[in-house]
């Protein structure tokens, strides 16, 4: 029997090849983002499995670390917090980048930009998760190794993300670096009008709330 709804086919062989790719971006992050964009080298699907891979580091990296290094009270620990940790910033940066790069003759779209951020976690992701195992092995004393590898992969994650989208929008790498601190300034202003909204609208609540009671206590008296 014909279906109406067409039939969406999930090409294995080529999301494994995009997910192996990257590796690659690792090792030539100038070529290999350049690839990844032009040359149809990547995809959303494994994108995607990159950000979920680093949710779920995160939280077992909160969950399972030595307490000498990381110390979470599991009494107040929320998994869902620890994932919107990692999401909620990658998604604004892809938004306040894309919104930016359009004013400055950013070639990338907003796609594009998350699948060169998400490729750019993969080092950060990969010392992290290896980290963890290592946290019960070394004492505090030997913590400097700890420390010292996870500022290696903050620092490799970054340069990596600056290669992405010096590529993506095809910027030399001075306006790369300026529209990345404009991105993260604008980030900056998406949080605090966020947050102002939302204290106007939890204060509009409460005042009408209050209104609310006021005029059911009268209701019940007269």
């Amino acid at each position: 029997m014909n279906t109406i709804l067409p039939r969406i086919k999930f090409d294995f062989p080529n999301y494994k090849k995009t997910l192996r790719y990257c590796f690659y971006t690792m090792r030539r992050p100038l070529d290999g983002f350049w690839d990844l964009i032009h040359e149809k080298r990547g995809s959303l699907a494994a994108a995607n499995t990159i950000v979920l891979v680093t949710v779920i580091v995160e939280v077992l990296r909160a969950v399972l670390t030595n307490f000498q290094f990381i110390n979470t009270r599991m009494e107040t620990f929320n998994g869902w917090f620890t994932a919107g940790a990692v999401i909620l910033p990658i998604f604004l940066w892809c938004v306040a980048n894309w919104s930016l790069t359009t004013l400055f003759d950013g070639k990338g779209h907003i796609s594009y930009i998350y699948m060169g951020t998400a490729y750019a976690l993969v080092p950060m992701v990969l010392i992290n998760a290896f980290l963890i195992p290592i946290s019960h092995v070394i004492t505090f004393d030997e913590g400097g190794i700890y420390w010292v590898l996870t500022s290696i992969g903050i620092l490799w994650s970054t340069l990596l993300l600056l290669c992405a989208m010096k590529q993506i929008h095809d910027y030399s790498f001075a306006k790369t670096i300026l529209t990345s601190i404009s991105t993260i300034a604008a980030i900056g202003i998406m949080l605090f009008i966020f947050i102002l909204f939302f204290a106007v609208i939890s204060d509009g609540f409460a005042y009408f709330y209050s209104i609310f009671q006021e005029a059911m206590y009268r209701f019940r008296t007269g």
